[in-house]
């Protein structure tokens, strides 16, 4: 069965939205306020009224038909559809205006780093620069907002991997597509139906035991970091992974951020030092309407607990225009 029709029957007001394969996004914000992203842009769609009783209903359907739960208790669904479309939802009284609801499209299409230097993310001899920081092992974070192309970038670095290398992929939802054979996927799973939860970090720890070469994790969230980092210091090198950030810079933060949320008691310094032992190369990537490209590559050169800063270097700053 495709993805969408295992929720189209409760969405028939904007069925013709969410089967339209120029759109990415369906944002509904409560039932008066259609919104998409097409192309890059975001725009309102008018016209279109669903209903408050008839959205809460339909939101409650498609959390039952994909074996999840939203109700009072559980005012909040983060699920994935079978195509690997995701559909998230917020209910009052979380959601102050009505159900918000946001259908984010799996774009089925495996972008290759040409389609990359095409659409203006990043320009040939970047793309080349950063193939070799696969192939020497480097350990990158790439960074950027939510929908700045973390993920696809990430899918196609992936694919420098060399074939004869075994690679372990942990994602908390199944997104990346590589091409090597000897690849091991592993995906975490949210406590329901009475089964308990399998997170990063349960997966992280079983990873060792199945002999990875590489190590992708789709995206640093939290606790996890810690015991990325730990896989990074004992010789699991060439690892890629995504944060959330608003630059290159931020994005070492960020990972900090998250290595201290997994209560590991160490000094607030020496996390930074590992992190910058660890770290080889953050990219960083912005959105902005129509456009999504990468604005920063940095290489860390280490981090000086005396000024309480991290070294390092621009190999690429779009801000200034620096090549």
């Amino acid at each position: 069965m495709n993805g969408f029709e295992t929720i189209l029957p409760f969405l028939k007001p904007i069925e013709h939205l969410i089967l339209d394969d120029t759109i990415s996004e369906v944002m509904v914000n409560g039932p008066d306020h259609i919104f998409i992203e097409k192309a890059g842009f975001i725009e309102p769609v008018p016209g279109i009224h669903l209903g408050e009783k008839s959205l809460m209903v339909a939101v409650k359907n498609i959390a039952r038909r994909l074996g999840d739960d939203i109700s009072e208790s559980k005012p909040i669904l983060d699920s994935r559809l079978p195509d690997g479309s995701r559909v998230a939802a917020v209910i009052p009284p979380c959601s102050v205006d009505g159900v918000t609801l946001t259908i984010r499209k799996f774009n089925a299409r495996h972008f290759g780093i040409e389609d990359l230097i095409r659409a203006g993310t990043l320009e040939r001899w970047l793309a080349y620069q950063l193939e070799g920081y696969v192939l020497a092992r480097k350990n990158i974070l790439i960074a950027g907002s939510t929908g700045s192309g973390k993920t696809s970038l990430l899918n196609v670095l992936g694919k420098f991997i060399p074939s004869d290398e075994r690679v372990l992929l942990i994602e908390d939802t199944s997104e990346i597509h590589l091409g090597q054979d000897n690849l091991v996927r592993f995906e975490a799973r949210q406590a329901q139906n009475g089964l308990a939860a399998i997170t990063i970090r349960d997966l992280l720890k079983a990873s060792l035991r199945h002999r990875p070469d590489r190590i992708i994790l789709g995206e640093i969230r939290g606790g996890e970091a810690f015991d990325l980092l730990q896989l990074l210091n004992t010789g699991h090198s060439g690892s890629l992974s995504t944060v959330h950030a608003t630059s290159a810079k931020q994005g070492l933060s960020r990972f900090t951020s998250c290595v201290l949320q997994s209560g590991v008691d160490l000094p607030y310094r020496a996390v930074k030092t590992n992190v910058g032992d660890s770290v080889n190369v953050v990219v960083h990537l912005e959105r902005r309407p129509g456009r999504r490209f990468v604005s920063e590559v940095i290489e860390i050169q280490g981090y000086d607990p005396d000024r309480d800063e991290f070294h390092y270097g621009f190999i690429f700053d779009g801000h200034k225009e620096l090549v």
